[in-house]
């Protein structure tokens, strides 16, 4: 049992849909943030469930660690074969297998990133609601549980997938869920597979709700002198029932960020951006009141944004956060971090991650989908400086624990993959007992993902 031969076995079935070429094993390796560069052994390209069938159980039968690939967008190293191994790509399996306008559903391989689903879907006048921002592959944002921007209003990927196909660690192939809308039967291994991140099954089709595209859409942008006064927006503004489409906050630090990066010409103040949907009446009521409780709020600067290319715009700037808070850095890694946090204590929790990153000395940018609780930091760090990914450490740290003295969750949205397995315990404290009996459970050879989210035991 090795490496080496399960490799030799899956080149037999894939033939040249195997690749052990340095450039391909390279590319495999990197990840959007700060982790090492971490190539695998080998890449796997499968075409169909059955390949991905093939493919496991030769690796179970092996003791080959397997890793699922998707559009390597996450920001834990989730996908990064850390224990080496098959890197298993996803891109050749992103076919829209089926749309059921009537039923408001399609069927997809995982492949599929989500521009290239709403792009298929946009003659149906449906579309595929949840936006993560980076144009991720639907599978791994199942896997991640992503959500993002439009999550106050539609929700996160796990209320908008009714069911799902999954390759098991054995190499079966089982299926969870139906085209209902609801069930109750069996355990709900949909909704477990669903952000377990690669280390239960590996998944293969997936069944997912569609949203009708708004009649009308409206985007607005405005500022605010201090982050409490934008956060206190927020929490009036879901308090008060306004169905918010998107309401996204962006500290003084975020924008001198956008500034950097692609000279928006924003002043370097708390800015929200936001959205509404709805018939022409709706949004229009919509903004008229969302604009009086920002102006309770010394909200100015309001600026609308109602056609088409200002809306892509606007938002292509925000999904770009990423990439300035990197530029606000100068050059160097970001170190990217969140957490989640009832949106009454949402206030409390953004100022004191401003204080600690201000007391630690380091430079941090703050955005978030403010609309439920959730806000992301991103930290610019060198890794070659021990002093300075220490800090970032500690600033990681004292996030989180500010997430749980206030009952959130230290990740409301990257997951856990490598860097955020040393809270687990705190957060679940005995609930991580049954977590690993449910992976031992379903992976008893330990091939799928080995390594991440669960912390190791000790």
């Amino acid at each position: 049992m090795s490496i080496a031969s399960a490799i030799a076995a899956i080149s037999e079935r894939l033939g040249d849909r195997l690749s052990t070429s340095r450039a391909v094993l390279d590319q495999h390796g990197q990840n959007e943030t700060y982790y090492p560069h971490t190539p695998p052994d080998a890449v796997a390209f499968p075409e169909t469930t059955e390949d991905v069938s093939a493919i496991v159980k030769i690796c179970n039968d092996e003791g080959c660690p397997i890793v699922a690939y998707g559009a390597a967008s996450s920001l834990e190293g989730q996908h990064l074969n850390t224990q080496g191994g098959i890197c298993l790509d996803m891109s050749r399996m992103n076919r829209i297998l089926r749309v059921s306008p009537e039923d408001l559903l399609a069927v997809v391989q995982p492949g599929i990133t989500r521009l290239a689903l709403n792009a298929d879907l946009r003659a149906t006048g449906l579309m595929f609601p949840v936006d993560p921002g980076a144009d991720a592959s639907i599978g791994g944002m199942t896997a991640t549980r992503a959500s993002g921007t439009t999550a106050v209003r539609y929700g996160t990927m796990r209320e908008n997938i009714l069911a799902l196909e999954a390759v098991m660690a054995d190499g079966t192939i089982i299926r969870t869920g139906t085209e209902a809308r609801k069930s109750s039967t069996g355990y709900d291994l949909t909704h477990l597979l669903i952000g377990s991140e690669g280390t239960l099954g590996i998944i293969t089709e997936l069944t997912l709700k569609l949203q009708g595209i708004p009649e009308a859409i409206s985007s607005a942008t405005c500022r605010f002198e201090s982050v409490e006064d934008a956060v206190n927006c927020v929490i009036m503004t879901i308090q008060s029932g306004l169905p918010m489409a998107r309401i996204e906050l962006l500290d003084d630090m975020m924008v001198k960020g956008f500034n950097v990066y692609a000279d928006a010409g924003l002043p370097e103040v708390p800015h929200i951006f936001a959205e509404f949907h709805g018939t022409p009446a709706g949004v229009a009521e919509q903004a008229a009141t969302f604009g009086e409780i920002a102006t309770e709020f010394g909200a100015t600067g309001w600026k609308t944004a109602d056609t088409t290319e200002d809306r892509n715009a606007l938002w292509a700037m925000r999904h770009k956060a990423h990439y300035a808070s990197a530029a606000l850095g100068k050059g160097k890694h970001l170190w990217p971090t969140d957490v989640c946090v009832p949106i009454s204590k949402l206030a409390e929790a953004v100022l004191q991650a401003q204080k600690d990153a201000v007391d630690l000395g380091l430079t941090s940018t703050i955005v978030g989908h403010v609309g439920d609780g959730n806000f992301h930091a991103g930290i610019s760090v060198d890794p070659t400086d021990p002093d300075e990914m220490e800090r970032a450490e500690q600033f990681t740290k004292a996030l989180a624990m500010t997430a749980l003295r206030l009952g959130g969750t230290v990740s409301g949205e990257h997951g856990i993959g490598l860097g955020k397995q040393k809270f687990m315990d705190i957060e679940h404290g005995p609930a991580i007992a049954y977590m690993r009996a449910i992976k031992k459970a379903f992976d008893p050879n330990n091939i799928l993902n080995p390594g991440k989210l669960l912390p190791p035991e000790t």
